[in-house]
């Protein structure tokens, strides 16, 4: 018997057909990375404050005067929620008194915006917020939009993964391009924040599947070597690429609905690749489909200029196709012990916590001091270095050292925020930027240490269960964020508090770097006893694991 690796060795490892894969695969995730975060910029909050209509029967002196102003950052401005008793004050202005020498201003009676707001326009023509007047009573309607939106993205991952095991890979990966590109442009005809925000969370669903689907696809054509580059460097870097892109897009595109349109037109370049990536052979060949998956592999032998066998597929010979009877695995198991449940309910932890200070950090750039392009734009590219570190961390350093040292690394500067002189922006923005690299060097990592952990029966739900954590966390970051209207820095201290707490929880974790993947739940529970290791291997004998990859979602 002879699995699927072995039976197509002959195409090698890196030739023109596993590259034109690796990169068109890539590719089509870039996308993923602007849509991910374009709420930034498409719910962008301007400065504003009350309207005072041109029909108002004030002078000139007291129409300067009709917004209280308040101390932000130790600066005066405007209030955004309140203006004086207009009435109140075409009554002073009539009678020819002098604000501030005549009348005491703090006296004077308060009403809300019952005009509407005026919005700057320095930084934003249009968002969804100008559009239809989000803010003060209505400012909740910004963090749950974000926060439904990854809502989308759970449902999402629930059901990518049975969509492409029933209907291909190849179907459901520019299916779900399709929902995710088309539904983006519905929003641009969107009438009103219900319909935007029903949308996005189509928009969501159709994210997250993408990049599944795109994940699945390319570790099942690519061989294992190529296989653990796609799967740490390729899928999360080309994300950060798309990531990168958005503050450039809406730089130069000011308007949210022109925005949009923009932001949907590679998903539409990606129409073409159709025609270059194929299906997947592993999954024809489980659906009996073996003179499909036999064109592919003789049109992948032709691209590298080697000679494939008359038969490339012996159904007789795969093993893959060999009915095994094999225990099966359920969500209960990850709690059958207390010792299992520990490890569970940290992993939950941890996975949860980690992903509410990697999007709470990527949602809040607007709020950094300075030019909100530049910060976001900033923001994705430190993500190109923390992947790059990660991977060559987890190549021979103990997982929860190096883990819980980016940890501490990244909410320990978000702890330090606070003791920064306000006049020292770009002092603040770098602590920023050196915390989002820790954050996310270890939310990287998370999979590969989950994956070592479990048993075989258990690992794939036991990274599902934890990456639905993170989704979990993903939902609540937004609210963290919006802690930050009324203190700057308490979104900082609250992030950097739970980073640190449970960086020091990931030290809990048993260790798995060159142990043997436990294959039974006896040998998960002898974890602990890994920390001899002379012991640990001669009791497992199984091979050890420096180098198991799963990621993305």
């Amino acid at each position: 018997m002879r699995d699927y690796d072995e039976v197509t060795a002959f195409l090698g490892e890196w030739g023109p057909f596993q590259r034109l894969i690796f990169f068109l695969l890539s590719a089509s995730i870039i996308p993923n990375g602007f849509n991910s975060m374009s709420i930034v910029f498409l719910a962008g909050i301007p400065e504003h404050h009350c309207r005072v209509p041109t029909s108002a029967n004030l002078s000139s002196e007291w129409r300067n005067y009709t917004i209280p102003r308040q101390m932000q950052d130790d600066r005066e401005v405007p209030r955004k929620c309140q203006r004086y008793q207009l009435a109140a004050l075409t009554n002073f202005s009539a009678q020819g008194l002098v604000p501030g020498r005549d009348v005491n201003l703090s006296q004077v009676e308060l009403e809300p915006c019952l005009d509407g707001w005026e919005y700057s326009q320095d930084t934003y023509l249009s968002t969804i917020i100008t559009e239809w007047n989000i803010v003060c009573d209505e400012s909740w309607k910004p963090p749950l939009t974000t926060s439904l939106f990854f809502v989308g993205v759970l449902m999402g991952s629930f059901i990518s993964g049975q969509l492409s095991d029933r209907f291909g890979r190849k179907n459901i990966l520019f299916g779900t391009m399709a929902v995710q590109t088309g539904f983006s442009f519905l929003q641009i005809f969107s009438i009103n924040w219900e319909m935007f925000t029903v949308l996005f969370v189509i928009v969501g669903m159709g994210q997250i599947s993408n990049y599944v689907v795109a994940f699945i696809l390319g570790t099942e054509i690519l061989g294992k070597s190529v296989r653990i580059i796609f799967s740490t460097l390729g899928v999360c870097i080309f994300f950060a690429i798309g990531y990168m892109l958005l503050p450039l897009f809406a730089y130069f595109i000011r308007d949210w609905r022109m925005l949009l349109l923009a932001l949907t037109m590679p998903g539409v370049l990606c129409v073409p690749l159709w025609w270059f990536i194929p299906e997947s052979p592993r999954w024809l060949i489980s659906q009996g489909r073996f003179g499909e998956a036999e064109d592919i592999i003789q049109k992948a032998a032709k691209m590298n200029k080697v000679t494939a066998p008359v038969t490339v597929f012996d159904p007789s010979e795969l093993q893959e196709l060999t009915p095994l009877e094999q225990q099966k695995g359920y969500i209960l198991d990850l709690f059958r012990t207390g010792h299992i449940a520990i490890i569970t309910i940290m992993s939950l932890m941890l996975w949860m916590l980690v992903s509410v200070g990697y999007f709470g950090l990527s949602l809040n750039t607007p709020n950094l001091h300075g030019d909100v392009y530049l910060n976001c734009f900033l923001s994705a590219a430190i993500e190109v270095p923390a992947y790059v570190i990660a991977w060559l961390l987890l190549r021979n350093l103990p997982r929860r050292y190096i883990i819980a040292g980016t940890l501490f690394l990244g909410g320990g500067v978000l702890l330090f925020i606070q003791l920064v002189p306000t006049e020292y922006h770009f002092l603040s923005i770098a602590l920023v930027m050196l915390g989002k690299f820790g954050i996310t060097s270890a939310f990287s990592m998370l999979y590969v240490f989950t994956a070592e952990l479990y048993p075989t029966l258990v690992r794939n739900m036991a990274v599902g269960a934890t990456s639905m954590s993170s989704r979990v966390g993903s939902i609540i970051a937004p609210y963290f964020v919006y802690l930050g209207a009324y203190d700057r820095i308490l979104p900082y201290i609250l992030m950097g508090s739970l980073t640190v707490l449970i960086g020091i929880v990931t030290l809990l974790f048993p260790e798995s770097l060159g142990m043997a993947l436990p294959e039974t739940f006896e040998q998960m529970q002898k974890i602990k006893g890994f920390r001899s290791k002379k012991k640990t291997r001669n009791s497992t004998g199984g091979e050890k694991n420096p180098k198991v990859f799963i990621t993305a979602f």
